[in-house]
């Protein structure tokens, strides 16, 4: 191949980058760094109720109950206990019989197999059936919200005002709104002996909460424009009519992907409900220390992410989803394919010039004196940009530092990061052909390794 063809490939692959990147700026990273903080509402306003599933929990349980109970004293917590092999649902009961009576605030919802460990939103089903049966046909239904919460989750105090704000729940509009989510062991190294592992380990950690806490939180204030804001895991607020109104004769808002929280978002859409997402309040969790478990866990979220490509026709034709939000939303649906078809693009002028210079060498000095190699590092670096701009983002507007050398490294660190999600949608594809749909919680980092699942289900 000739010099000028390779120049040719390389430019245009280079001029692509370049106008992504401007166009991600402009979009996403500006309206994030411009974002004031909104109004606050009173919770009193609502009655609410605190959705926690649970898979062999024992090691987090009890301090998330006894948080939530103690910080939202007028709010109901209910435990799904899915068919735990360890002492979950007896830390429940003994919580729930405190100084010689019982807690009307904290419920237990047990579940058997085979209907039990089946994926987390068929266990916020019976959640969702289970607070429909105590409320009652009667009940009124207009100011209850549901909140869904990790067994590690430890939602912000002001979580509660804040979604009460005239913007968020004050308004009869929205449907649901998601909280901004922060790992609350970015200061905690895991406890190895090894001094690289812990340093590796904190690393991880720190890495996902620079992602949730500046470029997903700025893609999730991007959407606001598109009316397209999605639900997360953890963090997730949703108005009990606004479930009841998808839920069915079955009663199950919660479908079956891997991707539950994503779905659930994309049923309120196309039924016409608007969704939000508040910065001014946070939901911690735990980051993940091992990159084993991070790559399992990215793998179920890219595999989620294609099961729920059955939901374009339904998003492009719903009346309710503007043709920008569509087009948002669909893109969102591409990700992981886009990831496979760059992990297949983006090394082709490189390929193309070590074909080119071993046929003959000679090339190699006319490609230098020529200036590709400019091209070539103007198609790097756009292609790292995006993701090397939220280093110093993070560690100026999340950290309140201003150690730029520090933001800069971790910057490449969440380059480098970001590029793990290519191993992890190839193995989501081969999951999905080999029709590998088991759903597995991700182990928490204080649970013993003994006896406790590692992998997705075969």
């Amino acid at each position: 191949m000739s010099v000028k063809v390779l120049l040719a490939i390389t430019q245009a692959f280079a001029l692509t980058m370049s106008v992504a990147f401007l166009v991600y700026v402009v979009v996403i990273v500006v309206p994030y760094l411009r974002r004031k903080p909104g109004p606050v509402g009173d919770p009193a306003d609502f009655t609410w109720h605190f959705f926690v599933p649970c898979r062999d929990e024992q090691t987090v349980i009890r301090e998330t109950i006894r948080y939530l109970r103690t910080t939202f004293r007028r709010a109901h917590v209910w435990v799904v206990d899915d068919d735990s092999e360890d002492r979950t649902a007896r830390v429940v009961r003994m919580l729930w019989r405190r100084h010689g009576g019982y807690d009307p605030y904290l419920h237990l919802v047990p579940r058997v197999r085979p209907e039990a460990r089946t994926g987390k939103g068929d266990a916020l089903n019976a959640a969702y059936r289970a607070l429909n049966d105590w409320m009652g046909p009667d009940a009124s239904r207009d100011d209850v919200v549901v909140v869904v919460v990790d067994a590690d989750g430890r939602p912000a105090p002001n979580c509660l005002e804040v979604c009460a704000a005239d913007h968020l729940f004050g308004d009869p509009e929205v449907g649901a709104v998601q909280l901004d989510v922060w790992m609350g062991n970015t200061d905690t190294p895991p406890p190895s002996r090894n001094p690289v592992g812990r340093w590796f380990g904190l690393k991880l950690a720190q890495l996902q909460d620079l992602e949730f806490r500046t470029a997903i939180a700025a893609i999730q204030t991007s959407r606001g424009f598109t009316g397209t804001i999605s639900m997360g895991g953890n963090g997730q607020f949703t108005r009990l009519t606004a479930l009841d109104s998808i839920a069915g004769d079955a009663r199950e808002p919660w479908r079956g992907s891997l991707l539950e929280d994503f779905e659930l978002g994309v049923h309120l859409l196309t039924a016409g409900w608007r969704t939000g997402f508040t910065p001014d309040s946070h939901v911690s969790q735990e980051g993940l220390y091992s990159l084993r478990r991070f790559l399992v866990q990215r793998t179920r979220w890219g595999q989620g992410t294609m099961q729920c490509a059955r939901y374009l026709r339904r998003i492009w034709d719903s009346p309710h989803v503007s043709t920008l939000g569509a087009a948002e939303m669909m893109y969102y649906l591409a990700q992981p394919w886009l990831q496979l078809l760059g992990s297949l693009l983006y090394p082709i002028p490189f390929v193309l010039l070590v074909i080119g210079t071993a046929g003959d060498p000679a090339q190699m000095w006319t490609w230098f004196t020529g200036g590709a190699w400019i091209l070539f590092a103007i198609y790097g670096s756009f292609g790292l940009l995006p993701f090397l701009v939220w280093g110093p983002i993070y560690q100026l507007k999340c950290l309140r530092s201003r150690n730029v050398l520090r933001g800069i490294g971790m910057g490449f660190a969440y380059a480098a990061y970001i590029y793990t999600f290519y191993v992890t949608s190839w193995r989501a594809l081969f999951r999905l052909v080999r029709g590998r749909n088991g759903w597995a919680k991700t182990r928490r980092n204080t649970e013993q390794a003994a006896g406790v699942k590692v992998a997705l289900d075969a």
